[in-house]
C-alpha cells in the first residue's frame, strides 16, 4: 500500500487527527452539507430547494457546534421512544428532562433548526423526530461494516439496537482463520483483505474498527479504499485518514478514568464542571 503523507493530528476528544492525503480524493461536496468535525461547528440545512436554484442568494446556514449535533441525537432517541409509547406532543422541559439536558439548552439546540415548538403546546412528537431524523442523515440508507470481531467486536455484532436505530451491520471481517467463514446473526465474517471489494460492492457508509491498536491503521486505509467515509474507531490509537473522512475515537478506559476523575473529586469535597447529558461519549 502507498503511503500517503501526514498531517497534523486529531486527538481523542474529536480534534484533528493524522491526516493522509489520497491520490484519488475527489474534491469534498457541498461545503454546507452537514459535517460533525471534532470541535468546528457544522451547518444543518433542511431538504428544501437550494435558493440558488430560484436565483436568489443563499444565505449561509447557521454554524452549529459539535456538541449541539451529539446532543440532536440524544433528543432523536428520546423522541422516538415517546413516538412508540404514543405521546402527541412534549414540552421543551419534558423533552429536556428525558434527554439529561436543562431546557433553555434544548431550546437553544433546537433554534438551530428553526423549530421553536409552539407556546402553551410544546413540540409536536412526530414532526420533530422527522425534522432530526432529516438533519441528522438518518433519512439516507446506512450500511455497517465491522472490522475486528474478538471479544468486544463480537458483542457488537450481536447487538441488535444498531438495526433498530436505523445502522444495519451488514459486513464483517477478522484475521484469524478460527473466525472467518463462521456467522454472527446470519452475517458471514470475512477476511480482512476483502474490506475494499465488500464495501465498495455493499455501499458499507460507515466503518467500525474493534482491532488491536497496531491494527488498526492498516485497517482504516483499508476500509478507506472501499469507499468508507465515516470510521468508529474503538482502538486505543489514533488513525490518519484524508480530509473527507470522518472518524469518530471511542475509548472505554479513557472514559472511566473521567469517572475515577469525578469519585475522587468528590473525596475530597471539590466539583467540576461537566456536562449532564448522559451519554458516554459527548463533545
Amino acid at each position: 500500500m502507498t503511503d500517503r503523507p501526514r498531517t497534523t493530528p486529531r486527538e481523542p476528544d474529536g480534534r484533528r487527527g493524522p491526516r493522509r492525503a489520497r491520490p484519488d480524493a475527489t474534491p469534498p461536496a457541498d461545503p454546507s452539507a452537514t459535517r460533525a468535525r471534532g470541535g468546528r461547528p457544522v451547518s444543518l440545512q433542511s431538504g428544501a430547494a437550494s435558493p440558488e436554484a430560484n436565483g436568489t442568494p443563499a444565505e449561509r446556514p447557521r454554524p452549529v457546534p459539535e456538541a449541539t449535533v451529539s446532543r440532536l441525537a440524544v433528543y432523536l432517541r428520546v423522541l422516538g421512544e415517546l413516538r412508540e409509547a404514543g405521546v402527541e406532543t412534549v414540552s421543551s422541559e419534558e423533552l429536556a428532562g428525558a434527554s439529561g439536558v436543562n431546557s433553555a439548552k434544548l431550546r437553544k439546540d433546537l433554534s438551530y433548526l428553526g423549530s421553536y415548538g409552539v407556546r402553551g403546546v410544546g413540540y409536536d412528537v412526530a414532526s420533530l423526530q422527522d425534522r432530526l431524523q432529516g438533519e441528522l442523515g438518518m433519512d439516507h440508507r446506512q450500511s455497517v461494516a465491522l472490522v475486528g470481531v474478538g471479544n468486544l467486536g463480537h458483542a457488537l455484532a450481536g447487538y441488535t439496537g444498531f438495526a433498530g436505530r436505523g445502522f444495519p451491520v451488514s459486513a464483517l471481517f477478522d484475521v484469524d482463520d478460527a473466525l472467518v467463514g463462521t456467522e454472527i446473526n446470519g452475517i458471514r465474517v470475512r477476511h480482512v483483505r476483502e474490506i475494499p471489494e465488500v464495501c465498495a460492492a455493499d455501499g458499507v457508509t460507515i466503518g467500525m474498527v474493534a482491532t488491536p491498536g497496531p491494527a488498526a491503521q492498516a485497517v482504516c486505509d483499508l476500509l478507506v479504499a472501499g469507499g468508507v467515509q465515516s470510521i468508529l474507531n474503538f482502538a486505543p490509537v489514533l488513525l490518519a485518514v484524508p480530509d473527507d473522512v470522518e472518524v469518530r475515537k471511542v475509548d472505554l478506559s479513557v472514559e472511566l478514568q473521567v469517572l475515577a476523575f469525578h469519585v475522587a473529586r468528590r473525596h475530597t469535597g471539590a466539583t467540576a464542571v461537566t456536562d449532564k447529558t448522559n451519554e458516554s461519549v459527548v463533545s
